[in-house]
């Protein structure tokens, strides 16, 4: 194998037996290795986030299985390239031979057409169909091709699985061989792995080969001096992803718009994926603004629909536009509190009886019941608004919302307390 390749290629596995991680995947009696080995396996998605195996896990199946190996890259490929990997896999078809997997990297970035132009060819059996995403394929695949695939979602690696990996590649890798290398430190290559074997590999072939000697000791300092000098190279390619998104998500919630224009900048020129982004603002403006500003909500989610449309250069005025109004925005997370404080509520108390007055009584049965009896209307009084008992008995007077300290949300509590008296009386 040749030297020029990364230390991550090199150290590709070829087997499930040599496949770090993945357990409940790849795992001795796991569902999915059964299929393997019994040679059937169903068009897949492979969901889970960079260097845990989506693409390695591909190419065993197809060495496993000894099927022809088609891969395509969303990024670069279109409609086209889609049909000409297909009529190939058509021309494999003969004498009962098991269909080609066809393999499709980052196929969230693939557009509704050519997700379309996969169907035929999976629902015939021409190709075995594999997908591999970062996001969510829920909203990333269109129903029609999710619904002929089987999801298997990867985990992070652990710490086990990376020091097993480290300490392999140190053992069989031919250029790590050549070098005496100890690591009597290895706090910091996990830390800036994250999980991800490719980090991993980058990152020790990064300090391994900026040494001299053949006698080499990896230290935490080393590894973050080396990391420091090559800050940019390690940006550019994404290394620092869940590390950036970190920041430019703080940076909105402290009210920053300069850090969060910066950081928006980071991520953009290192290729990050804009949805991924316009996702993220959707999320923090109902978490972190919430009820101060809830047009920031419609904002942030205009905002998707319009970098969907558009892609790249001009997303990034959009993208730009929204974090600036997000940052500079009131700040609440009283919505996301009471959500979280009444789904613990539910989950110590249980299934609670609707209230009778409340109940609907479609029935004269239930109207005898009591289904409804003695029912308030609020539109029938004042203000269109009357106070009724609308929780269990158990939990009755549970106060869950707490608005908080911004223009708007002490606007709603005049109004509560305006309506419901001393319950809203702080």
């Amino acid at each position: 194998m040749s030297y020029n390749q990364p230390l991550a290629e090199r150290m590709r596995p070829k087997t499930l037996d040599d496949y770090a991680g993945q357990q409940h995947l790849a795992g001795k009696d796991s569902p999915l290795r059964k299929m393997i080995e019994s040679g059937r396996i169903p068009s897949m998605i492979l969901w889970g986030p960079p260097g845990v195996g989506k693409t390695t896990l591909a190419r065993i199946i197809s060495n496993t299985l000894e099927r022809p190996f088609y891969t395509l890259s969303a990024v670069h490929s279109g409609v086209k390239d889609v049909r000409e990997a297909i009529e190939k896999a058509k021309k494999q078809q003969f004498f009962n031979r098991p269909n080609a997997i066809l393999f499709i990297d980052e196929i969230h970035r693939f557009s509704k057409s050519q997700q379309d132009s996969l169907l035929s060819a999976v629902e015939q059996g021409i190709i075995t169909l594999i997908g591999a995403t970062t996001e969510n394929p829920s909203f990333e695949v269109i129903s029609p091709l999710l619904s002929r695939c089987q999801v298997y979602v990867l985990k992070p690696l652990e710490k086990d699985d990376l020091l097993g990996l480290l300490y392999r590649a140190l053992k069989l890798d031919v250029a790590m061989k050549e070098r005496k290398i100890r690591v009597t430190e290895h706090e910091a290559l996990l830390r800036y792995s994250g999980g991800d074997a490719r980090k991993l590999y980058n990152l020790l072939e990064l300090v391994v080969s900026s040494e001299d000697e053949s006698d080499i000791e990896i230290k935490n300092d080393k590894v973050l001096e080396k990391l420091q000098e090559n800050m940019a190279m390690y940006d550019k390619s994404g290394e620092q992803h869940y590390d950036i998104i970190s920041a430019f998500i703080k940076s909105v919630r402290g009210s920053d718009p300069n850090a969060a224009v910066y950081w928006l900048a980071r991520m953009l020129e290192g290729g990050e994926d804009i949805k991924f982004i316009a996702r993220r603002l959707v999320i923090l403006a109902a978490e972190d603004i919430g009820l101060a500003n809830p047009n920031a909500l419609l904002l942030a989610t205009n905002c998707f629909q319009a970098i969907s449309m558009i892609g790249m250069p001009e997303a990034r005025i959009i993208l730009s536009e929204t974090a600036i109004y997000l940052a500079t925005s009131p700040k609440s997370n009283s919505a996301y509190m009471a959500i979280d404080d009444a789904l613990e509520l539910v989950r110590k108390t249980g299934d609670l009886p609707v209230p009778l007055n409340i109940r609907n009584a479609p029935t004269k049965l239930m109207k005898d019941l009591g289904y409804g009896k003695e029912y308030k209307y609020a539109h029938s009084y004042e203000d269109n608004f009357t106070q009724e008992e609308f929780l269990p008995e158990e939990i009755k007077g549970k106060k869950i919302y707490h608005p908080q300290e911004n223009t708007r949300e002490k606007e709603t509590l005049a109004m509560l307390k305006r309506w419901w008296k001393d319950f809203y009386k702080y």
